[in-house]
């Protein structure tokens, strides 16, 4: 079998993800090369640990990068995307800080300083979200971290949602008080920043709840934990109303020329077996064993054929 769908016109958003060192980075980037033949592609990395540069072997950072005539690369670091954010909104953010709380100004500056647990994964999908929202590609491939950071990120929009009420319950309190005295109350900069805010939020869900605009494909390698840690991502996925069609199965052992190569795929043959019937309803692609690192564009795009034309290449 091979990806299929992924080149249909209304899918925009592409996200592996997966147990840590099952190879979501090499696929994620293959998948971004294969697109790039007729589509204008950006590759977005929101791992903490970026690994695009290593694997394309070309320097990639907060700023977008040339890979490809018609690929991009860019690797979100959550600080850099919240410290932008606040840098844009400061004196909306130190406003809606100095009617909505007793904290004197350099109390206010000092918590815009801050970080919030969980602020990582909503900017980081906030920049996914605005990137898809300037239009500027048709396709958009996200490399996230291991499962867990992966989850946080698709639970990012409901974190943001809940930030936007506890500041909308303190608005309320300053609003009624300044309609008690003056009798009525004029919309400023603090709600509209708030209103914008809420509309990220209903627009990530949308694209996310959307299975014609978003696929999730998750990355697994022929072993217990890592088919057991993708188990807990498919229903974690499957409860916030994302639906994965297909799945990745690395690493697995084609060769039998040696003895540890005999062993190895005999090792692998009754969890490959457990895939399949554990998730025989998606469409599962073996990708063979690679003899070495998958790193550069040639090893990348000898990756590309194998998820694409499901060719097992002598390697």
């Amino acid at each position: 079998m091979a990806l299929a769908g992924l080149e249909n016109n209304d899918l925009k958003l592409i996200i592996f993800g997966g147990k840590g060192g099952v190879g979501k980075t090499s696929c994620a980037i293959a998948t971004a090369l294969a697109l790039s033949a007729n589509f204008k592609t950006l590759l977005i990395s929101t791992d903490p640990a970026h690994s695009l540069s290593d694997c394309l072997e070309q320097p990639v950072g907060f700023n977008l990068v040339q890979v490809t005539a018609n690929l991009s690369a860019i690797e979100v670091v959550a600080e850099r995307a919240l410290e932008v954010f606040v840098n844009e909104n400061h004196s909306v953010l130190k406003k809606l800080l100095e009617t909505s709380t007793n904290l004197d100004n350099q109390d206010i500056d000092e918590l815009l300083t801050l970080s919030i647990p969980g602020i990582d994964e909503v900017m980081s999908f906030k920049t996914i979200i605005d990137y898809i929202e300037e239009g500027q590609f048709d396709k958009y491939v996200v490399d996230t971290a291991p499962t867990g950071h992966a989850l946080r990120l698709i639970a990012s929009p409901g974190m943001l949602d809940q930030w936007i009420k506890v500041a909308a319950r303190m608005r309320w309190k300053y609003r009624y008080m300044i309609t008690s005295f003056s009798g009525s109350y004029q919309q400023d900069e603090v709600d509209a920043l708030l209103l914008s805010l809420k509309k990220t939020v209903k627009r990530i869900e949308k694209i996310l709840g959307d299975n014609t605009q978003c696929e999730f494909i998750p990355v697994c390698i022929p072993e217990a934990m890592a088919i057991l840690e993708t188990g807990r991502l498919l229903a974690k996925l499957g409860s916030s109303g994302i639906v994965s069609r297909q799945m990745v199965v690395n690493n697995v052992m084609a060769s039998e020329g040696c003895d540890f190569c005999m062993k190895r795929k005999a090792g692998q043959l009754p969890y490959l077996r457990e895939i399949n019937e554990k998730y025989s309803q998606l469409n599962r692609v073996e990708i063979p064993m690679f003899a070495g690192e998958i790193k550069g564009l040639d090893a990348l795009k000898c990756l590309k054929t194998c998820l694409f034309e499901n060719d097992p290449i002598n390697r």
